[in-house]
């Protein structure tokens, strides 16, 4: 049985090797897509950078989590990546799923979707299918779901949390160290000379396990939802009573209201009649 998920539904697994598969409709002016997995400790964090599966590490060193060729599926094209659950060490707690753009946003990208499949069946129905949807039109990386553990079991939650910093932003809020140069290089508007131009952009862009992250900033950013980092809010909104700049209150559901009326001027003329006998004293 599929279970079609809706954001931020979950389901539970049986299967403990998985398939996750992104799907996708190529054509004139839509981005290429990548698949990428994250192998996060308890603290919602990689390990090593080693936990980092993308296009230029496209296995993990144990070889549980590993990406699989792209595949022509019909009219679509498909990304996906493997993860043998029941073999992961147990201090992986998370494995996030995630979609990246070359050359574009989200926006432009047609019917992407997350399947997910028992990955001893060869060829069986997917256990789980979840449309993942732009929520600005800005993402250039989007967490499309993500594999957690429940007690001795794993479950599948449908995510959908997108950034506009691309890779290089998704995998910094997650604890990978990604050199200053290389970040630029993915902001630029040669989408090539990112970390996809040369596999030994790896070794400056995410530096081995003994790298010292860089000191986290003095006013962390909100946590959105289930843990995920997001990226920084671009204005800091004033704190606990200051005050606010006016504005006028917005009618209801975004009908235009008549102007109101100017008070009219009081009469100088104006007296108030006499008291009747009940007021006499």
């Amino acid at each position: 049985m599929t279970h079609a998920m809706l954001k931020g539904s979950n389901v539970p697994l049986d299967a403990m090797a998985v398939r996750a598969v992104l799907h996708w409709s190529p054509g004139p002016g839509i981005p290429d897509v990548d698949v990428s997995a994250l192998l996060l400790g308890a603290e919602g964090r990689v390990r090593s950078d080693e936990d980092f599966i993308f296009y230029n590490q496209p296995r993990h060193p144990s070889g549980l989590v590993r990406r699989l060729p792209k595949k022509q599926a019909g009219e679509a094209l498909t990304d996906a990546v493997e993860a043998d659950l029941a073999a992961l060490d147990a201090s992986v707690e998370q494995v996030v799923l995630a979609a990246s753009s070359d050359g574009a946003t989200f926006q432009h990208v047609n019917d992407l979707r997350i399947l997910l499949y028992d990955a001893a069946a060869a060829d069986g129905e997917p256990l789980a299918v979840f449309d993942v949807r732009p929520e600005t039109g800005e993402e250039t990386a989007i967490i499309c779901g993500e594999l957690y553990r429940r007690g001795d079991s794993w479950k599948f939650r449908a995510v959908g949390q997108g950034y506009p910093t691309g890779l290089v932003g998704l995998a910094t809020a997650f604890g990978i160290s990604v050199d200053d140069t290389e970040a630029a290089d993915e902001s630029g508007t040669d989408p090539s000379a990112d970390l996809t131009a040369d596999p030994s952009a790896v070794t400056s862009a995410l530096p081995g396990p003994s790298a010292q992250l860089p000191p986290p900033p003095a006013q962390p950013p909100a946590q959105p939802a289930y843990g995920y980092p997001q990226p920084p809010l671009p204005a800091v909104q004033p704190t606990y009573g200051y005050p606010q700049p006016v504005s006028s209150p917005q009618p209801a559901y975004g009908y235009p209201q008549p102007a109101a009326a100017a008070a009219p001027a009081p009469d100088p003329n104006f007296r108030l009649p006499p008291m009747g006998p009940q007021f006499a004293r």
